[in-house]
């Protein structure tokens, strides 16, 4: 099954700590990062008392279910450190099940597609260019775009593909 993870972080080595992720994830079997979005520079959303984030989305493949996936993502903001306190406050690594492929899902724990990343210009921009046509799966979120006010968005570092022959083969389904 296909995923579109988000990720986001705004303490200590914001690239670094993307570039781990993205390490941790693929250390999962049957587990694979096959792209990245460009990164992006993004002003915080809810608490803005806080540092500029860095935000990507990840194209991802797994054999994990996706109450699975939650788990690994979960897992991996665990091994970060991550600490919740402040809600949308500070934190070294925020990963969000965004979309599983062609799966709508709402349970207690996990709801897809993620309940906010139409209000998230941090979520959306970074997906064009995973999916430059505005759809990604049976999901249509380019509309959403231009009805969020603000959130400035800077592009910072572009998109990352880590096995092209795999995206290819992944993206013709859709």
């Amino acid at each position: 099954m296909n995923y579109i993870l988000g990720v986001g972080t705004n303490i200590g080595d914001r690239k670094e700590n993307i570039e781990k992720c993205i390490d941790a994830i693929n250390l999962v079997p049957y587990t694979s990062v096959l792209m990245r979005s460009g990164i992006y520079e993004t002003e915080p959303v809810g608490y803005a008392r806080q540092d500029n984030f860095y935000n990507c989305v990840l194209f991802v493949t797994s054999l994990l279910e996706p109450n699975e996936i939650l788990g690994l993502c979960l897992g991996v903001e665990g091994g970060f450190g991550r600490k919740r306190g402040i809600k949308d406050g500070p934190r070294i690594l925020d990963v969000d099940v965004l979309l599983a492929e062609n799966e709508k899902i709402k349970t207690k724990n996990l709801i897809v597609p993620h309940t906010r990343m139409k209000e998230r210009r941090y979520v959306l921009e970074p997906m064009l260019d995973i999916f430059p046509n505005g759809k990604a799966f049976d999901f249509e979120f380019k509309s959403f775009i231009k009805e969020i006010e603000g959130q400035e968005i800077k592009k910072i570092e572009d998109s990352v593909i880590y096995d092209e022959d795999e995206l290819r083969n992944e993206l013709k389904k859709f």
